[in-house]
């Protein structure tokens, strides 16, 4: 579904990824694991144009997108949970999940979506009509995945989901990453935290500096005593 072969992005003239190649089939989840600074987040935005690499190809569906505007991008089926969350603070918890579906036209689909959004997350619905900025991490944490949710994305890309979130939290939302996979989202997970990410994915990617030290399945990753050591504290 998903190929990043050899990109090279930059923040100015600062190389922030150094060749970078990954695939994701569709049906998986594939998750990126790394410290800070080693090019997670960078690579999510690379795919999504937000930061266009400046070398190498992107193909989502067989399709060259390496310089493709973001909200075409969104259009031909890539949605983003950025790091952060990002809910509009200001607007309600619907008016978020509306603007979710600001490309789309169809009414009778955004209702229907807008429902499955609130089983996913009643607390959403709780809160429908409350200011975004008033809610805790959590429930924008899953405000955000819901808003993303919105654009009927068939390659959903999380960035750090459980960041800054309470345990109890951070369960409900993998809980939800595996419910929203197997109704048929393809999904690629940045996650710092290790742990959780090879719980859920199936194959992972450790990245170190901008580039590639590491590619397995989760149960390779898992008990490799260097992943272990680095990111598992084992």
């Amino acid at each position: 579904m998903l190929e990043v072969e050899d990109i090279h992005t930059y923040y100015g003239n600062i190389s922030a990824l150094r060749g970078i190649s990954l695939t994701v089939e569709e049906g998986e989840i594939v998750t990126l694991i790394g410290g800070n600074g080693a090019g997670k987040s960078t690579t999510l935005r690379s795919i999504t144009a937000l930061t266009p690499a400046r070398k190498g190809t992107v193909r989502f569906e067989g399709k060259d997108i390496t310089k493709t505007q973001p909200s075409d991008i969104v259009s031909s089926g890539i949605s983003m949970v950025p790091e952060g969350r990002r809910c509009f603070p200001r607007m309600t918890v619907r008016e978020n999940l509306d603007l979710g579906a600001f490309l789309r036209k169809d009414k009778a689909g955004i209702t229907s979506d807008i429902a499955r959004i609130f089983d996913l997350f009643p607390r959403l619905k709780e809160r429908e009509k409350q200011k975004a900025g008033t809610m805790s991490g959590g429930e924008q944490q899953m405000l955000a995945i819901g808003r993303a949710m919105m654009a009927r994305p068939r390659l959903l890309l999380l960035d750090e989901p459980s960041m800054g979130l309470a345990p109890l939290f951070v369960d409900r939302i993998y809980d939800t990453i595996r419910e929203i996979n197997a109704a048929g989202t393809t999904i690629l997970l940045v996650e710092q935290s290790a742990t959780h990410a090879l719980s859920v994915a199936g194959r992972g990617y450790v990245l170190e500096t901008g580039s590639v030290a590491l590619a397995d399945d989760s149960e390779g990753l898992r008990t490799n005593p260097e992943v272990q050591k680095a990111y598992l504290g084992i």
